[in-house]
This record gives C-alpha cells, sequence and structure tokens, in this order.
C-alpha cells in the first residue's frame, strides 16, 4: 500500500499515514508557467495499492486536475489498484438539472476519474448520496456523523433541539436527533439565486431551547446565518452549527461573524482559508482516523460497512 497526495490537503495526508504507520510517497505537484499542472511520482508503484488523498475543494479545477493527472500518471506507472479518496467531492452540488440546457457536473467528474483510470473512490458525506450511482466503480461513501456525535455528547450536556437548515437536510438531521434523543425542527426556505435563500418559518418548537444546525457544507454561511436568525426569533436560547465541510467562501467569514451562531463545528475534510482560521467561532475536528481505517480495511479486503453510520 502507499499514499499519495496532491496539494488540496496534505496535512490530512500526512495524519492519515501517520494513523496508517506508513509515510507518505513522495509525488511533486506543481505548476508550469503557463499555470498547466506537472506531476512527478517519486516512487515505483508497479503492483502496488494506491491511494491518492485529494479533496476537490477550492480551487476546485485545480485541485480536480492534480487528481485526474495524479490517476492517469499511477495507471501509466502500472499501479494494480488506485483509489481516489475524496473527502469532499467538488461539484457534488451539480447533480441534477434543474432546469433546461444545464450540464450534470458531478456525473461528469465520476466520467472523469473513471476514464484516467481509478478503480474506487472513498468520499464522505456527499452532497447527494446518488452520486455514488454516476460510477461504475465500488465507492465508500463515509460519514463524519462519529466524530460529530461524540463532540454534540461531550459539549452539550442538557438537551437539544436538532434543527435542519432545508427539506434536503431532513433525513440526515434526523439520524442524528435519533442517536442523540433529541428533539427536531425544520427550516423551510426558499431559494432565490446560488448561494443564497431566504429562511422562510421554523417547523417545530425551539423556544428557550439550544438548538443545533446540522448541514453537509458551509460554502458562503448565508443558509446558514439566515436559518440561526430565524431561529433566534422564534425563541431558541442558543445557537449552534455543524457542518462536515467547511467550504467558507465569499461573504462566509463576515456574516459568521455577525450572525447570532455562537460556535461552527466543521471537519478537517477541507483546509481551513486564512480568514476561516481567524475565526473564533470556528472549531475543527478531524476525521483522519475514520478515513484512515476505511483506508486499511480497503487494502486488507476488510469489510468496510462498519464505519458506516
Amino acid at each position: 500500500m502507499k499514499i499519495f497526495s496532491g496539494n488540496a490537503n496534505r496535512r490530512m495526508a500526512e495524519e492519515i499515514c501517520s494513523y496508517l504507520g506508513v509515510p507518505l510517497a513522495a509525488a511533486e505537484v506543481k505548476k508550469f508557467s503557463d499555470g498547466e499542472t506537472s506531476v512527478d511520482i517519486g516512487e515505483n508503484v508497479r503492483g502496488q495499492d494506491v491511494f491518492v488523498i485529494q479533496p476537490t475543494c477550492p480551487p476546485v479545477n485545480d485541485h480536480l486536475m492534480e487528481l485526474i493527472i495524479i490517476v492517469d500518471a499511477m495507471r501509466r506507472a502500472s499501479a494494480r489498484r488506485i483509489t481516489a479518496v475524496m473527502p469532499y467531492y467538488g461539484y457534488g452540488r451539480q447533480d441534477r438539472k434543474v432546469r433546461p440546457r444545464v450540464p450534470i457536473t458531478a456525473k461528469v467528474v465520476a466520467e472523469m476519474l473513471m476514464a484516467v483510470g481509478t478503480r474506487r473512490v472513498l468520499c464522505m458525506d456527499l452532497h447527494a448520496g446518488q452520486i455514488q450511482g454516476f460510477f461504475n466503480i465500488p465507492v465508500d461513501h463515509l460519514y463524519a456523523a462519529p466524530v460529530l456525535l461524540k463532540y454534540i455528547r461531550a459539549t452539550f450536556t442538557e438537551d437539544v433541539i436538532m434543527v435542519s437548515p432545508d427539506a434536503g437536510g431532513v433525513e440526515r438531521t434526523r439520524a442524528f436527533a435519533k442517536r442523540l434523543n433529541a428533539g427536531l425542527a425544520i427550516i423551510d426556505k426558499r431559494r432565490e439565486r446560488a448561494n443564497e435563500c431566504l429562511a422562510m418559518h421554523v417547523i417545530g418548537d425551539v423556544a428557550g431551547k439550544t438548538v443545533i444546525l446540522l448541514d453537509d457544507m458551509v460554502d458562503t454561511a448565508g443558509t446558514l446565518c439566515g436559518a440561526a436568525a430565524k431561529l433566534k426569533e422564534r425563541g431558541a436560547k442558543e445557537v449552534h452549527a455543524c457542518c462536515s465541510h467547511p467550504v467558507l467562501s465569499g461573504p462566509a467569514i463576515e456574516r459568521l461573524n455577525k450572525s447570532c451562531i455562537k460556535s461552527l463545528v466543521v471537519t478537517n475534510s477541507i483546509p481551513l482559508n486564512e480568514k476561516a482560521e481567524q475565526c473564533k467561532k470556528i472549531q475543527v475536528l478531524s476525521v483522519s482516523d475514520l478515513l484512515g481505517e476505511a483506508i486499511r480495511r480497503i487494502n486488507s479486503e476488510d469489510s468496510v460497512s462498519y464505519l458506516f453510520v
């Protein structure tokens, strides 16, 4: 087994290697003067079970091309099996046609990965679970739930209400509420345009309660902050948030700092940008050991289903 990494989240790759007790394999990923991506694999991979750690986080196109080119290099070097480890799956929100004459880019990404020789994909908290069906190869879909649930149980001693910021996240939020023996509420919202939404009303009683908003990702934080304001209007005592993927683009940090959200807990699936690192409301939990255990099981042909929650 050999573990490689692109430039997207090298720290996570190092943590995974530390868990597995193996060194991070040598690979140089850089750019030519004209912006093209250059990859040089520094180790023999012939006949090896290779894992490439590369979330396709911002800048999405750069990191996606790095992954595509690394996998192609591995295939041409006769690697036995190549697994793309994508803690965050970029373009995951473009999983269906929402209007005429638009692409299904999540499917395009899947086709690209398979075309260059990817033989397995390991991902976490996909925006839409059906993305797994875009692949004709095995996809192991992990969840950050064990890490987030452990944090919630240790941090919030009183009863909490789990809140889904939209109808699409109800299934995920209900699963958390069930495991925590907590209440459930839902925000009904209307999205006016990309990355903007208008929170309409709260379904459920949150008055006087500590509430935790749960979502798969936080991008511009418009949904999260709008939902938090609506919950406060309905009498919530405190508003916290848990999101697996901290994209945090555009005005996200400014919105979070001005919002009534007391804390935002995220995972290290995406490295925090400079502004996010300075935000005192944000706390990062590591999912590196969870991914490392999945990699160990895949390599040894053991069942990975134990890790699915």
